[in-house]
């Protein structure tokens, strides 16, 4: 569990730090060397380098994510707020509704649905722990039935994309996607019912799941959105242009911007983007004053 973050060289502004501190309070923050001799700490300096890759870091973190571990840092206030991003997914972050057996029930039944050995169920697992804790940043008092949603928004894949992608050969990527929500949601409501969860509840997160790629209404399902699309940026975005090329790339990018509300949009200033992502982002907005 990532739960320590040390700040070396230079110091940032109170102001920064606190803002830091309230975004990710299960972190502790060190803006000096104060806590260095508790180890595991992983030393990220490479961050910094303009063409560093995050993925080469991966590793190393997932390695030492068994137990408690930390991460070393410049003094940038932007590497501080973009390596927490990117490692989010390491951490205990939960609130009053999940801080519970019966969430610990479902995200051990989530686990457990995806093969790790397999690589697309892992970038999976991996995007709907990323997107469960975006909406936590986005909402602290977030329901158990919206948790619940960003867990499962995406379980239908290992029906259908396990094994290999197949949304590009779609001939109507919208008829697609939503098909993809509908089976999920129907997933998310057989495995919640059998795990005794509440009826109520297991309504609300199918229903949530169910519209998740339509843009929503109601302020969960917006929310949800926001989360789905943030997570694609700052852990999915890479390994989709890697797999995909620029071609479906570029669409997606463009698909998930729209999704985007423009207040959940200024995060994308505290996100790693791969440079070729981060050029495509920026000319999709600039074409549609987004």
């Amino acid at each position: 569990m990532l739960d320590l973050l040390i700040i070396t060289s230079g110091r940032l502004m109170r102001a920064e730090l606190a803002s830091l501190a309230a975004e990710f309070p299960t972190v502790e923050i060190h803006d000096d060397a104060a806590a260095e001799a508790r180890p595991p700490i992983i030393d990220t300096s490479a961050w910094a380098e303009p063409a560093f890759d995050p993925s080469l870091l991966d590793a190393r973190v997932a390695a030492a994510a068994h137990g408690a571990f930390g991460l070393r840092t410049g003094g940038r206030a932007d590497d501080a707020w973009a390596l927490l991003t990117r490692y989010q997914r390491f951490l205990g972050r939960r609130n009053q509704a999940s801080a519970c057996s019966g969430f610990d029930d479902v995200l051990e039944a989530h686990r457990a649905m995806h093969d790790l050995d397999r690589p697309l169920c892992r970038a999976d697992h991996e995007h709907a722990i990323d997107t469960w804790q975006w909406l936590l940043r986005l909402e602290p008092d977030a329901a158990f039935a919206l948790q619940a949603a960003a867990l499962f928004h995406d379980v239908e894949r290992l029906e259908s994309e396990s094994l290999q992608r197949v949304e590009h050969r779609a001939p109507s990527y919208q008829d697609f996607k939503d098909a993809h929500a509908r089976r999920g949601a129907a997933i998310t409501r057989e495995v919640l019912a059998r795990l005794g969860v509440d009826a109520t509840v297991i309504a609300r997160a199918g229903a949530l799941v169910e519209g998740h790629e339509r843009a929503g209404v109601d302020r969960e399902s917006l929310l949800l959105s926001d989360a789905d699309a943030l997570s694609f940026f700052s852990l999915n975005s890479a390994g989709f242009l890697d797999y995909y090329g620029e071609a479906h790339t570029r669409r997606k990018v463009a698909y998930t911007l729209g999704r985007l509300r423009p207040e959940s949009r200024t995060y994308l200033s505290r996100i790693r983007l791969r440079p070729e992502i981060a050029e495509l982002t920026a000319a999709i907005q600039s074409s549609t004053g987004g």
